[in-house]
C-alpha cells in the first residue's frame, strides 16, 4: 500500500480509528445486543478447533478489545457466558426429548435422554471444553454444568426406573457406566475414523449396555 507524505498512520492513531468507526457502526445497537453479538462470534470461534485469541475475535466482530471488555472482564469471563448460554440449550434439548417420550417405555425415554445430551454436545464442540481449554476454572465449570445439566438428571431418571421395578441393575452402576460412555466418546477420535457422531455410537452403546438392564416390559 502507498502512503503519501503525513498519512502514516501510529498504531495509536489506527486505534482510535478503529474505535471511531466502530462507535458510529454499533451507536444504534443496544448494549444487551452488543452482548448477544460478542457471545454469539465467541462461540462459534472459541468452540471450533485451535485456539482464539481475543485479537482474533476482536477482528471478526469489528470491534476494539476496549469494547468486548466493556462487557466481558476478561477471556474467562467471556467463555464462562458462552458455555453458560451452551448448555442452556442442552436444557431444552432434554426438555424438548422428555415431552416426546412422555407416557413411553423406560428405555425409550432412556435413550431419548442421552441421545438428546450427547447430540447437543456434540453439536457445540464439548470435545474441545472438555478440557476447558487447558484453563483449570473453566474445567471445573464445565464439570459442574455437566453435572447439574446431565448427569443429576440421569441419576434421577435411573432412580425411577429401579423404584419401578424396571432395572435389573443397580442404578448407581448404570449412572458410572454411561458416564464413562458419554465423556469417552465425546473425547475420542472413533466417531470420526468411523465417519459417525458422538450420539450415533453412543445410541449403540445405549442400547448395548441396557439390553440386558432393563426388565422385558412383560416381566
Amino acid at each position: 500500500m502507498d502512503y503519501q507524505e503525513g498519512s502514516y498512520l501510529t498504531a495509536r492513531d489506527r486505534r482510535s480509528t478503529m474505535e471511531t468507526m466502530e462507535t458510529k457502526r454499533v451507536s444504534t445497537v443496544s448494549d444487551r445486543r452488543r452482548t448477544e453479538i460478542v457471545v454469539d462470534v465467541a462461540a462459534r470461534l472459541f468452540l471450533g478447533p485451535g485456539r482464539v485469541s481475543m485479537d482474533e475475535l476482536a477482528r471478526e466482530l469489528g470491534m476494539s478489545k476496549k469494547t468486548i471488555y466493556r462487557h466481558f472482564p476478561d477471556k474467562h469471563s467471556l467463555m464462562t457466558a458462552v458455555l453458560d448460554r451452551q448448555f442452556g440449550a442442552i436444557e431444552h434439548a432434554l426438555a424438548a426429548a422428555a415431552e416426546q417420550t412422555v407416557g413411553r417405555p423406560f428405555g425409550e425415554q432412556l435413550r431419548g435422554f442421552l441421545l438428546a445430551a450427547c447430540g447437543e454436545l456434540d453439536r457445540i464442540g464439548a470435545a474441545q471444553l472438555a478440557t476447558g481449554r487447558g484453563d483449570a476454572l473453566l474445567r471445573k465449570h464445565v464439570e459442574q454444568r455437566m453435572d447439574e445439566v446431565i448427569y443429576q438428571r440421569l441419576d434421577e431418571l435411573f432412580r425411577d426406573g429401579a423404584r419401578r421395578g424396571l432395572l435389573s441393575t443397580p442404578p448407581e452402576l448404570l449412572s458410572e457406566i454411561i458416564r464413562g460412555a458419554v465423556e469417552r466418546l465425546l473425547n475420542s477420535p472413533l466417531p470420526r475414523q468411523l465417519g459417525r457422531t458422538a450420539a450415533d455410537l453412543l445410541q449403540t452403546t445405549v442400547d448395548t449396555v441396557l439390553y440386558g438392564a432393563i426388565r422385558p416390559a412383560d416381566e
